[in-house]
């Protein structure tokens, strides 16, 4: 079987590397196509994964819209070439618009019920839609629901295990209090109206000092930081985040993907938006994993009850294994998925894999 891959941002990568190579390993024929933005060509060649480029991503709404058609003709031709017989992507409309044109099926796995407008464009031209069972959108019959979240495709514990070597890289001990800040940058298609933290200039900076007081502050951004604060800029190897997360007493930031990262890995985390996701709120509601916040005064006063908890890291553990033996290993789930299709469009909950009973 010939499968084609596309990632078009960094969490891609992370969600079908493994996937890539288990079917590598199993003897199908893997072809990966990218678009770049923020490090997700860099995390390509990390993990050693060959790419096509298919070009860049383009931030504003009217550009995208501009772009998609130049898009669908790159990729169409790139189709021809390769002749895939599955195309999977975690929705991109230019994927499964394109892989129609050429009679050949476009597997989604999302997970971004605010990202309508890609959903809109996507869903008719493809043929199943795996999702988390916490999405909280119906999309009809070519609906999948699995038990888990992306990011236990990569940080399942039969995937990752975390290196405390990672402490070593940024001159500290087990027992530092790390809070890991982020910001994002706001240019995603489904980020229109979208707001999380709300803060420029000074009151960025005003907000780390607060913070500060509390722990040691790390900040990874996809924007440009205030002078003052350049110097706690996270300056780690790519694929040693995760490690970093880990061991981390607090995620306190605007991206989604790095909350539910620290939920599944057992750091308390508090996501500022005012637009939810499925995942996340499974985490907070079922889990009490973490916690939504739409102000950055809510998210500091939340953030310094946490911090004042000297076990929140202990007891966090405790949630993350109650997690873990009810969800599965999302890489699992795709591989079986994609093996098994077309006959596994047709299961109530896809080719399921099982993974309950694990112990972290």
């Amino acid at each position: 079987m010939r499968v084609l891959f596309v990632v078009g941002h960094p969490a891609h990568v992370h969600l079908f590397r493994h996937a890539i190579s288990d079917l590598s390993r199993h003897g199908h024929q893997v072809h990966v196509v990218a678009i770049e933005k923020e490090t997700t060509f860099r995390l390509l060649s990390e993990y050693g994964i060959s790419y096509e480029s298919l070009g860049r991503n383009i931030p504003s709404l009217v550009g995208k819209a501009l772009d998609l058609p130049l898009k669908d003709l790159r990729f169409i031709r790139l189709l021809a070439l390769v002749r895939p017989d599955i195309v999977v992507s975690t929705g991109s409309p230019y994927a499964a618009q394109a892989a129609a044109t050429l009679s050949l099926p476009h597997i989604a796995f999302s997970d971004t019920e605010i990202a309508s407008a890609i959903l809109r464009l996507m869903l008719p031209f493809t043929d199943a839609i795996c999702t988390p069972s916490s999405f909280w959108l119906d999309l009809g019959p070519k609906q999948v629901r699995y038990d888990g979240y992306h990011e236990l495709a990569y940080l399942h514990p039969s995937r990752f295990q975390p290196s405390p070597g990672v402490l070593d890289l940024i001159g500290a001990n087990p027992e530092d209090r790390i809070i890991l800040l982020r910001f994002a940058s706001w240019d995603s298609s489904h980020d229109v109206a979208a707001r999380g933290l709300g803060l420029q200039g000074e009151d960025i900076v005003r907000f780390v000092r607060r913070l500060q007081r509390h722990g040691r502050v790390l900040i990874t951004t996809e924007r440009r930081l205030p002078t003052e604060l350049r110097d706690l800029a996270l300056q780690v190897p790519l694929h040693r985040i995760h490690d970093l997360l880990f061991y981390a007493t607090l995620y306190l930031g605007e991206g989604a993907t790095m909350a539910s990262e620290a939920g599944v890995l057992g750091t308390p985390w508090i996501f500022v938006s005012e637009a939810s996701r499925g995942y996340l709120d499974d985490q907070q509601k079922r889990y009490g994993l973490g916690f939504r916040e739409t102000s950055a005064d809510a998210a500091l006063d939340r953030a310094e009850t946490l911090l004042a908890d000297p076990k929140s890291k202990e007891s966090w553990g405790l949630k993350r294994r109650t997690l873990l033996r009810e969800k599965i290993d999302v890489t699992n789930f795709i591989v079986n998925f994609l093996e098994g299709w077309p006959e596994s469009r047709n299961l109530p909950q896809g080719a399921r894999a099982a993974s309950q009973g694990v112990e972290a």
